[in-house]
């Protein structure tokens, strides 16, 4: 038999052949992802200005976790439960609702627990602040990851809720429903550039569509991207009306994967309209909505370009995001050790999310 007919995994056995197969994509994975990531976790470990380290490599100085300090801590920082109450009241209010929807049976154990550490975080960390004559190290870090909470906060609930409503809408297998799917995904091809460019323009107090239509009705323009009171909801609404393809053809992908026979079952117990969506639909959809949720978690916490070019993060840091001001900190002020260490944080952050997923996911199953 000539040897050159045979199979890779006769020749080589199945798993050198596997291992051969893996070996283009290992190597661009590692070289490109993972030695970046350790590469930074290095530099977050050191004083690492980029320029003096440009043109001597040994101006860098181990400091081990001090960029980690200064970035995240401060001077006399105590704790105390009512530093931020609203926070503070809503990360106790998750605990205890998680403790009793798994007590009731309508939360697994594994579920519940992840909601109740995350409710618990969520509880403990806006009670640091600094006490009498204390200071934070780095002023602007904290409210920069509240701003970026607030915008994760907006934008996962706004995208996903009108994904689902698009989709539910959009789930007939017409000539019309077909064009208008096709709308709907179209802003998700755009760049970043081009649609803050679009959104810049109908925002603009003068000539842009939204002041048109409040002078119509009688109003006053509102200055949307120099008022500190709705520079973050004009963010907000451009990045919704970016992000809704996606999601929308995950829910279409999920929404056509549930057998019509449910819904035929369901209409013989008079589960028609919005009983049929609540007790078929929703329950069916659940593997779907925490796809979504996750994803847009994950990438929202990467903001940066319509943050940078739509309010250049003002007014008075009203917009400033997580990644934005790491991109200032290493390339602005080439201080690339705190820089590294900020960018840290935020991989703990998403990755934590994707545990998550996961967990949720194993469950479900």
């Amino acid at each position: 038999m000539n040897k050159q007919t045979k199979p890779l995994r006769h020749v080589l056995g199945q798993s050198q052949a596997a291992a051969l197969l893996l070996l283009p994509f290992m190597s661009v994975y590692l070289l490109f992802l993972v030695y970046p990531f350790f590469r930074g976790v290095w530099i977050s470990l050191h004083d690492w200005n980029l320029l003096a380290v440009a043109f001597n490599p040994d101006a860098k100085e181990f400091v081990g976790v001090s960029n980690y300090i200064k970035v995240m801590w401060g001077k006399n920082i105590i704790w105390s439960p009512l530093a931020s109450p609203v926070l503070q009241l809503m990360g106790l209010g998750g605990a205890i609702t998680s403790a009793l929807l798994h007590r009731s049976g309508r939360l697994g154990r594994t579920t519940a627990l992840a909601i109740g550490i995350g409710a618990i975080v969520f509880f403990i960390l806006p009670g640091f602040h600094p006490g009498e004559g204390g200071r934070w190290y780095d002023r602007r870090f904290w409210p920069t990851v509240g701003n970026t909470l607030v915008f994760v906060g907006l934008t996962v609930p706004g995208v996903t809720l009108s994904a689902l409503v698009l989709a539910v809408s959009l789930n007939r297998e017409t000539r019309a429903m077909s064009v208008l799917r096709t709308l709907f995904f179209l802003s998700q091809v755009l760049s970043v550039t081009v649609v803050t460019l679009i959104w810049q323009i109908m925002f603009s107090p003068r000539q842009g569509l939204i002041a048109n239509v409040t002078e119509l009705f009688g109003g006053s323009p509102i200055v949307w991207l120099t008022d500190e009171r709705f520079a973050m909801a004009a963010i907000v609404i451009t990045t919704i009306w970016w992000s809704l393809g996606i999601a929308m053809i995950l829910f279409l992908a999920g929404l056509q994967d549930i057998s019509r026979d449910l819904y035929e079952a369901g209409a013989l117990d008079h589960a028609t309209g919005v009983r049929a969506f609540w007790y078929i639909t929703l329950p069916n959809l659940k593997r779907t909505i925490t796809l979504v949720i996750v994803l847009q978690i994950i990438l929202h916490f990467q903001v940066f370009g319509q943050s940078h070019l739509m309010t250049n993060g003002g007014p008075n840091d009203t917009t400033q995001v997580l990644v934005r001001y790491i991109y200032q900190t290493g390339f602005r002020d080439s201080d690339l050790g705190r820089a590294s260490a900020m960018a840290v944080f935020l991989f703990v952050i998403m990755g934590a999310f994707s545990v998550l997923q996961f967990v949720l996911g194993r469950e479900e199953d």
